[in-house]
C-alpha cells in the first residue's frame, strides 16, 4: 500500500513540475506502469512475508519497479531519457525504501 502511495506521489510531483495535464487520468497514466511492476515486484520476492525488510524485499522490489517501470514507460508513453533513470531511481529508492526504514524503525521501538 505504501509503495503505491510511494509511486503516486512520484507521479504527482513528476506532473506538477513538469506543468503537463493536472487531470487524475494523466496522474494515474504516469504512474501506471510503476504501480505495474511494483506488483511484479511484490510478488517475485513474496514481499508481504517481510514488507518492512529495506534490504532484501525492499530494494528487490523498488529495483523491478525501476526497470519495469522505465521499460513499461519507454513503450507506452514517451520512450526512454536516461535522466528521467537517475532521477526516478533516486525518488523512488527514497519513498519506497525511506517509508520502510522509517516504519521498521518505529516498530522496532515498539517492541523494545
Amino acid at each position: 500500500m505504501l509503495d503505491a502511495v510511494s509511486i503516486l506521489l512520484f507521479a504527482f510531483i513528476g506532473v506538477r513540475a513538469h506543468a503537463t495535464d493536472p487531470s487524475v487520468r494523466h496522474l494515474f497514466e504516469v504512474a501506471m506502469p510503476f504501480l505495474l511492476a511494483a506488483v511484479v515486484g511484490w510478488g517475485v520476492v513474496r514481499a508481504w512475508r517481510r514488507p518492512l525488510a529495506v534490504s532484501g524485499s525492499g530494494v528487490i522490489v523498488w529495483l523491478v519497479t525501476i526497470v519495469g517501470g522505465v521499460l513499461l514507460r519507454a513503450v507506452t508513453l514517451h520512450g526512454f531519457a536516461f535522466g528521467f533513470l537517475v532521477v526516478t531511481s533516486i525518488t523512488l529508492a527514497l519513498f519506497m525504501l525511506g517509508w520502510r526504514g522509517i516504519v521498521g524503525a518505529i516498530a522496532r521501538r515498539i517492541d523494545a
